[in-house]
């Protein structure tokens, strides 16, 4: 039988210390010594746990993530600079002879509704964005984490109203080289781009419902369309309710995008006090509270 091999030595002699696992193999165990179990859970106890962000935060991050996805799409940012500056053109010089007798006058009456228009159609984005998240799987991430429950569908609205001050800037930078002169000044375009995105943000959780609800982007976009057509060219955007027949007059008088242009003429008249802003802000306050808690409901069953 063969004897254990002697430690090599030093050059001055003395026995050289020894590794622990020399000579064993790679996938040996007793190459590597177990961890006392107390060692494993004094690394976890010496981390002090964070502490659970607060809604505003886990809102402020969600909405980050919003701007960021916003700023590589292409087609995020010609929707919000483009297209508003196509219509502002087109229904001007196309329209404004016909309809008002001079482009100057026109300009007037159509800068607000076009601004409107604008804004409102690009809301349906989020519910499209929305609808993307959940084809690829991150809101299943999302829902497991420790944050404040409506902080991803709030953080996502925030983020977009990015998106539709852009859209405005777009459109008022447009009427004012055109000729577009407000009233009520810098106060009065202020309040009226204050009252559309606050309008916009209500407006925005119809579309949260949709994304939660249908099983396709397309499926949301096609739906959206077919609400936005009808609730935007059948209002007072254009021309004047009076010129309309009276059927089309009664619709009119209870579409919530009609009322929302109307305020944001009154206020960039000069008008501060005009019930229409009253209608707006109650109209965006019922869409927050059905459509809200809807969402918030197809959120939480997952």
């Amino acid at each position: 039988m063969s004897s254990p091999a002697a430690a090599p030595a030093s050059p001055n002699g003395a026995p050289a210390a020894v590794t622990p696992g020399a000579g064993l193999d790679a996938d040996d165990p007793r190459r590597h010594p177990p961890v006392a179990v107390q060692d494993i859970a004094g690394l976890f106890a010496a981390r002090e746990r964070p502490r659970r962000p607060t809604p505003v935060a886990a809102s402020a991050v969600f909405a980050w993530r919003a701007v960021l996805k916003t700023r590589p799409a292409t087609t995020h940012l010609l929707e919000v600079t483009a297209f508003p500056l196509m219509m502002t053109l087109m229904f001007t010089y196309l329209f404004g002879g016909a309809l008002a007798g001079s482009t100057d006058e026109y300009l007037q009456y159509v800068v607000p509704g076009v601004l409107v228009q604008s804004i409102v159609m690009t809301t349906m984005g989020t519910g499209l964005a929305l609808n993307r998240d959940i084809a690829n799987g991150v809101f299943d991430r999302f829902r497991t984490l420790p944050v404040w429950r409506p902080a991803v569908l709030v953080g996502m609205l925030v983020g977009d109203l990015l998106r539709y001050l852009l859209a405005a800037t777009m459109i008022l930078l447009t009427g004012l080289v055109l000729g577009f002169r407000p009233d009520g000044g810098v106060p009065g375009v202020l309040a009226a781009v204050a009252l559309v995105l606050v309008f916009a943000f209500a407006f925005s959780w119809v579309w949260t419902t949709l994304g939660l609800l249908m099983r396709s982007e397309k499926a949301v976009a096609g739906t959206a369309m077919m609400v936005l057509f009808p609730a935007t060219f059948l209002s007072n955007i254009f021309v004047e309710p009076e010129t309309m027949p009276g059927w089309l007059q009664a619709f009119v008088d209870a579409n919530p995008i009609a009322h929302l242009v109307s305020a944001v003429r009154d206020l960039v008249a000069g008008d501060f006090g005009s019930p229409e802003t009253g209608w707006t802000l109650l109209y965006a306050a019922g869409f927050v509270a059905v459509f809200g808690t809807l969402s918030m409901r197809l959120y939480n069953r997952g």
